[in-house]
């Protein structure tokens, strides 16, 4: 294990290897590319670290709102080497979004760009701003605020390994997202490992075309490489034909990408033309991986595959091996990483079940979080006085270690690789004037494997407003959460203590018993403006 922080593992390889290019910004033409050795990539973070210092305490939280850039990535270290939280924000979210995670986290300051289509987030931000007394600072991702003012002398703090390194936020079955305090020690582990497992050599090249919004993007797919002294090649959206572009001229050995993704890259009219044989292994999971997909992915690209599986609460636990059958690779997720304790536990009786029992799975393990920040309850609910965390999701495990996923205790729907917490949405299409009671469900798609669908009692047995609802979430939620299926019910199937049978309501859609009103094509239009937001 390396007993490290994320700012002393980059100073050790800005030492090892400081000529090594480091990251590289995968989205420009190849010949105007920008490229950061490791020693000029320690010399920006150094820079960031010295001027958020001098706006911000060590231990204080700043929020990054932005699209995928080399800036992110040098901000998110310049906030690991000065002891500055750093709180990562999804782009794509909207005002009511960003006002709660910049209010739950008392961010001291925000730093941001505005590459967003549609809206404005400077804009946003000074709407808010006015109700937020603890944001003291507003600053450029992208001007001279951080990268491009030389900042005064300062000593940079030595940190704990096991000190809060950033803030990601995930929705829990409330539906109000959770804060989860994640450290150096799991930041820097989760991902040498992962990357270790999936074969990443030393000096690789990772393409990261990730959300660094995101876990994946920004732990696993930064981070990763880092550990293993490559370096990341970071593309501001998932395009298809651009990330194999890249994977081509950037002679790429790994990329972390989730199915639908694989799909879109496999389906790509160009994808015969690429010369893709640098690419050693493909790592995937957040959605289940079908054999198809698997074996299609390893012949096509002619490289390994590996599985991952992981929560915000606790990064990478299990994963596959290259040399696990395609059985094994899309039937399970794999077995645990190193240093990770994982049991099988019935979740009523907390009792721990034997091989081939299903239960819920449980993980102890130097990675969990150090709590969901200002939330205790919500982390003892999560985390047990013994330190293992409770996942949610119910499996089996077998004799050699292989867990196999059977179902989930959490109201979650999985839409191509991203967790929607269906309360979340349902408390939002609840405060419609038109609606009476709602239930959000996962229906399955070829596509995205899950989509969102909205199960609507009218008020006073009205008509169901479906255009009308559709631009009500569509105003207030990223654009993953909002429902494309509408149908409405006078009823709904119930346990007898008066709970919604979701099971059930879910099976008589997908069979047809209850009519949906589709708005894919609305929804189409809308997730090319957002996916936009989102990556670019």
């Amino acid at each position: 294990m390396l007993t490290t922080t994320v700012g002393e593992l980059l100073r050790r390889v800005a030492a090892e290897v400081p000529d090594r290019v480091a990251l590289v910004d995968g989205s420009a033409p190849l010949e105007t590319r920008r490229r950061w050795t490791y020693a000029e990539l320690l010399t920006a973070a150094e820079r960031v670290a010295g001027n958020l210092l001098e706006r911000f305490d060590t231990g204080e939280r700043v929020a990054v709102w932005g699209s995928n850039s080399p800036e992110w990535i040098i901000t998110q270290l310049g906030a690991a080497l000065a002891g500055v939280v750093l709180v990562a924000v999804d782009p794509a979210y909207r005002t009511s979004e960003l006002a709660y995670i910049l209010g739950q986290s008392n961010a001291a300051g925000i730093v941001h760009d505005d590459t967003g289509r549609g809206f404005s987030r400077a804009e946003v931000i000074a709407e808010l701003r006015p109700n937020l007394p603890e944001l003291r600072e507003v600053l450029d991702l992208l001007g001279p605020d951080l990268l491009g003012k030389e900042p005064p002398a300062v000593a940079l703090p030595r940190l704990d390994p096991t000190s809060t390194v950033q803030i990601q936020y995930t929705s829990g079955t409330t539906g109000f997202p959770k804060g989860a305090e994640l450290h150096h020690l799991a930041v820097v582990n989760t991902s040498f490992y992962c990357a270790r497992r999936a074969g990443f050599a030393d000096g690789g090249v990772w393409a990261n075309m990730l959300p660094l919004s995101h876990i994946a993007g920004c732990i696993t797919a930064t981070i990763g490489p880092l550990s293993h002294r490559g370096t990341v090649v970071i593309l501001n959206r998932f395009d298809p034909a651009q990330v194999l572009q890249t994977i081509e001229e950037e002679q790429c050995t790994l990329t972390l990408a989730v199915p639908t993704m694989l799909i879109a890259m496999l389906e790509d009219p160009d994808f015969g033309n690429r010369d893709l044989g640098t690419l050693r292994a493909v790592i995937s999971g957040a959605a289940t991986v079908p054999v198809e997909l698997v074996e299609r992915v390893k012949n096509a690209f002619d490289c390994g595959f590996s599985i991952v599986y992981g929560m915000t609460e606790g990064p990478i636990v299990l994963q596959t091996h290259l040399t696990d059958s395609p059985q094994d690779q899309s039937e399970t997720i794999g077995q645990p990483q190193a240093n990770v304790e994982l049991a099988i536990v019935d979740p009523h009786t907390h009792e721990f079940l034997p091989c081939g029992n299903p239960g819920e799975i449980w993980i102890r393990a130097y990675s969990v979080m150090n709590g969901y920040y200002r939330n205790p309850e919500a982390t003892r609910a999560t985390v047990t006085e013994d330190g293992w965390l409770r996942t949610g999701d119910l499996a089996t495990m077998d004799e050699r270690g292989f867990v196999r996923i059977t179902g989930r205790l959490k109201d979650m729907i999985i839409r191509g690789g991203e967790n929607l917490y269906a309360r979340e949405i349902e408390e939002l299409v609840f405060t419609h004037p038109a609606v009476a009671d709602v239930a959000v469900i996962g229906v399955p798609d070829e596509k995205l494997g899950e989509i969102v669908a909205a199960v609507v009692r009218v008020r006073d047995g009205g008509r169901l407003p479906v255009e009308e609802l559709y631009e009500y979430c569509a105003d207030r939620l990223a654009y993953a959460k909002v429902p494309v299926l509408w149908a409405a019910v006078d009823q709904f199937p119930l346990t007898p203590s008066g709970k919604i049978r979701k099971h059930v309501l879910r099976a008589q859609v997908v069979e047809g018993a209850i009519p949906v009103v589709p708005v894919e094509v609305r929804e189409g239009v809308r997730y090319a403006r957002d996916a936009a937001v989102r990556g670019a």
